[in-house]
Order: C-alpha cells, then structure tokens, then sequence
C-alpha cells in the first residue's frame, strides 16, 4: 500500500467522531483514574504543588493520546481491510 493512500486514511481517521468519543470515554476515564491513584493522597493531605498539580493534568492528557491513536490506529486497519 502507498503511504500517500495511509497517510490520507490516518488523516480521515482523526476526523471521525467515533475515535475522538472512544478516546474521550476511555483514555480521560483512565488517565483520570491514573492521576487519582498516583496523586490522590497529595490531594487528601493538602499537600499539593505545581509538580502535582502538572502531574494531575498531563496523566488524563497521556491517556486520552494513547487512546486517540490507537483507536485512529483501528479505524485506519478496519477500513483498508474492508477495501480488500
């Protein structure tokens, strides 16, 4: 397959509302998760810093990008399986 005709699904498959809801509902959900549990007792003691606070944030954001690739990742497979 070229990788011009890749590159164009990879693009189409960003467009898809499907894959940014897949990563909204899972990667958010579990990078929330995440930080809750690499971070949570920071939260409960009050003893909270910007390293935290960074921390807090960038853990919902790696998951949410995991997910958001993977899921760009599928849609691109399952379509150019279909186009066989």
């Amino acid at each position: 397959m070229r990788s011009n005709t890749r590159r164009a699904l990879w693009r189409q498959a960003f467009r898809q509302r499907s894959v940014w809801a897949r990563a909204a509902k899972l990667g958010l959900s579990v990078g929330l998760l995440q930080a809750t549990l690499n971070q949570g007792d920071h939260w409960i003691y009050r003893s909270v810093d910007s390293t935290i606070i960074l921390k807090s944030i960038v853990s919902p954001v790696i998951g949410f990008t995991l997910v958001l690739v993977s899921a760009a990742e599928t849609w691109v497979q399952r379509t150019l399986e279909q186009q066989r």
